[in-house]
């Protein structure tokens, strides 16, 4: 009886640790939790991205903890299969990817399929976006065709550093709409 127990226990931890590992940290080489400039060698290998250099990057409000590096892949020299394409990071790890398809080469569904037959099915769908998810990271597929990577620690402590006090930009935007 104990033997069997075991086994069952052995099976039910291998799923989860399957299902835990399901969710992938980021998309080719480039991978959720690496510093700046790592980040920017690899896009600077990969023509898909259409990474133009430091011109690309800029740094959010609320100081040099936060910077974002935008690419144009739409007139990249390459298949076109991407478009514009965002690297959020903070202190100076990346904790968010956004990869935004071409539409007209691909579309939702297309990418539905082929993300379900990877990872099983989302966490949560709704008619807007499908989530997979574990606990170290999010991967969302959001209408019309884009592809999030978050890593959820670090994007909770922001969030939840967002509802004690504004960002700069924030306190700058409402004073502009006072003036109205």
């Amino acid at each position: 009886m104990k033997v069997r127990l075991i086994i069952f226990a052995f099976l039910l931890s291998s799923i989860k640790l399957f299902s835990q590992n399901a969710v992938p940290n980021g998309y080719q080489n480039i991978k959720l939790g690496m510093d700046l400039e790592e980040t920017k060698e690899e896009l600077v290998k990969n023509p898909d991205f259409g990474y133009h250099g430091d011109r690309d990057v800029s740094l959010l409000p609320g100081g040099n903890k936060q910077v974002l590096i935008e690419t144009d892949a739409e007139f990249s020299t390459s298949t076109n299969f991407l478009t514009r394409c965002w690297f959020q990071f903070y202190e100076n790890k990346l904790y968010i990817i956004t990869i935004n398809l071409n539409k007209e080469k691909i579309d939702y569904y297309s990418m539905f399929t082929t993300l379900t037959d990877k990872y099983g099915l989302p966490t949560k769908l709704d008619p807007k976006k499908a989530i997979w998810e574990n606990d170290e990271y999010t991967m969302i597929l959001e209408k019309p065709v884009s592809i999030k990577y978050i890593e959820k620690a670090t994007y909770n402590q922001l969030l939840t550093s967002a509802n004690v006090e504004k960002s700069g930009f924030e306190i700058t935007k409402q004073m502009f709409m006072d003036e109205f």
